[in-house]
């Protein structure tokens, strides 16, 4: 029998308080979703816009149910770099960055014609190939492989980052009442004030925002190169949209690929991406940094999410205020992100247990192995390339590791794993775990 422990509902807690834990969320996807737009060369208040309109747009299709914010895609990194690399002095290639996004808007399309199929064929029959096996070291991939950035990010000021690391724990474990729900929130406070009193925050430049305006909008263009290049990237973000949603599972008690269904999380998912590709912004992805934060706070209602996108809306249209928050130090985000990518791993570790993987079988052992050494070797030499058609195509390490599990789990004798499509009567309700 699992050992079960009273989480926090936004109808009990007010809408002060729930405010406040949607700006949590918003800190917590700021760093990663504008990062995206500094390595692609997109505009940073358009990635922030279509993110709230992305999240706003998924909550929708999967009727509330789902509490998930959709943040900028990593993966599609090396499709944008070998689409639309940087010019020689540096800057963005502006001439070529519409067309990457027409590439982007076809993967999203692949994610609705993935959809389709499981709406038609039933997701039992596609689960089959998506077992707690394969699911649980992937999502403990994630976590370790985002781990090193979360180290690099420390290094820049091993101070500032300790003090947030130390406050997020410090208040989760001993904090009472709201400050208990909303560690990372003060973590990122209470190491912002250090940093400021180490001068490591800089205001150079702020009186040159405006205080208000409008992100820029860039139409996409289409071209069968950029397309080719691009759009087999879906068939890899997909299993790890499967791998997120999972997460969320895990960590809420609720089963989401029965209820709303892994069809509409999809379809959500990939309406987002092509919405924000068709006006110059970054692909949209389900974010393991908000799943972390669902983990530490036990506040699941989906609501907390949508407040988080209407967050990040506003912020794209006041660059004053988005100017103030991307001047929070790296190391602030390090620390915060030193604890949350090692509570998706502990999400992937306890996937496993409670779903009894049998790692005295040689099969399951030999997927693990698999998906751990691939997600993580191929990470550290930065994927791999090859040639299809004529095209560039890089894939990732977890690309590469989602792949392999998905393809050694169908061929390997044994797969005794069965989808249940009926959710536990208990799954209904906002519960969790202790990890």
């Amino acid at each position: 029998m699992q050992n079960h422990e009273p989480i926090y509902d936004v109808r009990t807690l007010g809408a002060g308080k729930t405010i406040i834990l949607g700006l949590q969320h918003t800190f917590a996807m700021f760093g990663a979703t504008v990062l995206v737009p500094i390595l692609t060369g997109l505009p940073i208040s358009t990635t922030l816009l279509f993110a709230g309109l992305g999240t706003l747009l998924f909550h929708l299709v999967t009727k509330g149910q789902v509490p998930a914010f959709l943040g900028s895609s990593f993966a599609f990194l090396g499709g944008y770099a070998a689409v639309a690399p940087f010019l020689e002095d540096g800057s963005p290639n502006t001439e070529m960055l519409p067309y990457a996004c027409g590439g982007v808007f076809c993967a999203g399309i692949v994610y609705l014609i993935l959809s389709a199929l499981i709406k038609g064929f039933g997701a039992k029959r596609v689960m089959r190939f998506f077992p707690p096996v394969v699911t649980g070291p992937i999502i403990i991939a994630i976590g370790l492989i985002l781990a090193p950035s979360a180290i690099s990010n420390c290094a820049t000021n091993w101070p500032v980052a300790i003090i947030a690391l130390v406050t997020v724990v410090v208040f989760n474990i001993w904090g009472r009442g709201m400050s208990k729900i909303v560690p990372i929130l003060i973590g990122i406070i209470v190491s912002y004030i250090a940093a400021l009193i180490m001068g490591d925050v800089s205001f150079e430049g702020i009186g040159d925002e405006a205080i208000l305006g409008l992100p820029p909008i860039t139409l996409m263009k289409f071209d069968i190169s950029a397309i080719i290049t691009i759009m087999p990237l879906a068939l890899a973000t997909m299993m790890e949209h499967i791998g997120d949603i999972s997460a969320i599972g895990a960590t809420t008690g609720n089963n989401y690929i029965e209820k709303p269904g892994l069809h509409r999380t999809l379809l959500g998912d990939g309406l987002a991406t092509c919405l924000a590709a068709a006006f110059g912004a970054p692909a949209n992805t389900t974010y393991g940094e908000n799943t972390g934060v669902l983990a530490l706070t036990k506040v699941y209602d989906p609501r907390v999410m949508q407040i988080a996108a209407v967050f990040a809306i506003i912020l794209s249209c006041v660059p004053k205020v988005a100017f103030v928050i991307e001047s929070i130090p790296t190391a602030t985000i390090g620390g915060i992100s030193f604890i949350l990518y090692g509570m998706i791993s502990a999400i992937g570790i306890r996937n496993v247990v409670e779903n009894r993987v049998d790692f005295t079988r040689s099969r399951n052992t030999i997927i693990a192995a698999l998906i751990l050494v691939c997600a993580l070797g191929f990470n550290s030499i930065g994927g791999i390339s090859f040639t299809a058609f004529g095209a560039s195509i890089s894939l990732s390490g977890l690309a590469i590791a989602s792949l392999v599990g998905i393809i050694v789990n169908a061929v390997l004798p044994g797969n005794e794993y069965e989808f249940k499509e009926s959710a536990d009567e208990n799954n209904d309700k906002f519960q969790t775990y202790k990890l």
